[in-house]
C-alpha cells in the first residue's frame, strides 16, 4: 500500500518544528479529511535561498510524510526554484502515493505556496506563478462541479 520512503518519512520525519520569527508561514487545510499542514520557511536575505524548513502536520500518515519531503524538497533552493516543487515532484520522491492519499501531497504543494505568499507578502516583492493561498484546498470546487 505504502512505499518504504512514504512509512520512512513517516516513522521518521525530517524537519518537524517551528521556526521562530519565520521569514514564510503557510497553512492550509483540507476540511474534507481534517488534515492541516504549517510550513515554516528561513530564507536568505541576499540570495533568496531557502535555509531551513519545518513543518507541523495534524494528519494522517501520508500527510506527515508528504510534509516531510516537502521541506526536504524545498531546502537550499531558491524562492524561485521552491514554485517548481510540485504535488507531483513530492509524490515522485515518495515513490508514489496510493490514489486516496494523492490529496495529501497536494496539502504539501499548497502549505509551501502559501508559505512563500506569506513570504512574498512581507517582503513585498512577487514571486512569478504564485497565486494567493486557500485555506482550504477544496475551496471554490463547489462551484466547478
Amino acid at each position: 500500500m505504502y512505499s518504504e520512503k512514504v512509512m520512512d518519512h513517516f516513522t521518521n520525519p525530517r524537519n518537524v518544528g517551528e521556526i521562530e520569527n519565520a521569514d514564510g508561514v503557510g497553512t492550509v487545510g483540507n476540511a474534507k479529511c481534517g488534515d492541516i499542514m504549517r510550513i515554516y520557511l528561513d530564507i536568505d536575505e541576499d540570495t533568496k535561498v531557502i535555509k531551513d524548513c519545518k513543518f507541523k502536520t495534524f494528519g494522517c500518515g501520508a500527510a506527515v510524510a508528504t510534509s516531510s519531503m516537502a521541506t526536504e524538497l524545498v531546502m537550499g533552493k531558491t524562492i524561485y526554484e521552491a514554485m517548481e516543487v510540485t504535488n507531483k515532484a513530492v509524490m515522485e520522491a515518495l515513490d508514489g502515493l496510493p490514489p486516496v492519499k494523492v490529496h495529501c501531497s497536494l496539502l504539501a504543494e499548497e502549505a509551501i505556496h502559501a508559505a512563500l505568499w506569506d513570504y512574498a507578502q512581507s517582503h513585498n516583492i512577487e514571486i512569478p506563478g504564485l497565486k494567493e493561498p486557500k485555506a482550504d484546498i477544496h475551496d471554490g470546487e463547489e462551484e466547478q462541479e
